[in-house]
């Protein structure tokens, strides 16, 4: 069963992947102002959104996934853009397939082992009895105390869906997501370097990508650039929005 994907515009193709909880409309408002000149893709990786759910959760599994879902579509080349986790995805690819990607750009996620910071997030979604929930706001309710940050409340609402039945359910595969989580806080890496261009962005606000880290990063990427966007979280995308764009755009 193929990945489910977004599509938008026409011309030189962009495929944009979403990081952890996200799905293909996290970057809508991204896409639709790339595809003024490029056909832009968002697709859902596995065990998120609308694509299969399936019982392991790898880098090595996911970029696997892209390679086979851009073959489908006849796209032998794309710049790829990912976050956090979209971001490792990206970069594994580049590294395993360095024909396959023209250029690259990671936003907020580095290729070295990541910091926990979601276990006490999939705390929270893991106690709470979906089935049981009348309605969201009910569900916002719970979520407050174990939760307290709105913007990444109302990010982890996006992920629920009601049912035929009308029980409310997740989109994601919320399960495999917790077993998995080491191997999504897992290092990327390749046989060889990726030699094109590539892009790093990182929030000024965020932890992610640290400078101590960045020869590390330049050793996977020696092209690379860091630019830093003042005032941006981990969720740049949705943070500085007009201030990333402007980068993707001059990038592109």
């Amino acid at each position: 069963m193929p990945l489910f994907f977004r599509e938008f515009g026409a011309g030189d193709p962009v495929i944009i992947l979403h990081g952890l909880f996200g799905f293909s409309d996290n970057w809508q408002t991204i896409a639709k102002s790339l595809a003024e000149n490029h056909l832009v893709v968002t697709p859902d990786l596995r065990n998120h959104g609308r694509s299969p759910h399936l019982p392991t959760h790898s880098y090595p599994e996911m970029a696997e996934d892209l390679r086979v879902f851009m073959e489908e579509k006849w796209m032998f080349s794309a710049v790829l853009i990912g976050h956090s986790m979209g971001g490792k995805v990206a970069m594994q690819l580049a590294l395993d397939h360095p024909d396959m990607v023209e250029k690259l750009v990671v936003v907020d996620m580095e290729p070295g082992p990541a910091d926990d910071n979601h276990s006490g997030i999939f705390e929270a979604l893991m106690s709470l009895d979906l089935a049981a929930m009348t309605d969201r706001a009910q569900i916002d309710g719970f979520l407050l105390e174990r939760v307290p940050d709105f913007g990444t409340r109302q990010f982890l609402l996006k992920n629920i869906t009601r049912e035929e039945d009308g029980h409310f359910a997740w989109k994601m595969n919320l399960p495999v997501l917790w077993k998995h989580f080491p191997d999504v806080l897992a290092e990327v890496s390749g046989p060889h370097p990726f030699e094109k261009p590539a892009l790093f962005v990182r929030g000024g606000n965020s932890n992610y990508i640290k400078d101590e880290d960045w020869p590390h990063t330049k050793a996977l990427f020696p092209n690379a650039e860091l630019v830093t966007i003042p005032g941006a979280g981990h969720w740049v995308h949705a943070d500085k929005p007009k201030e990333l764009l402007e980068i993707l755009k001059a990038f592109l």
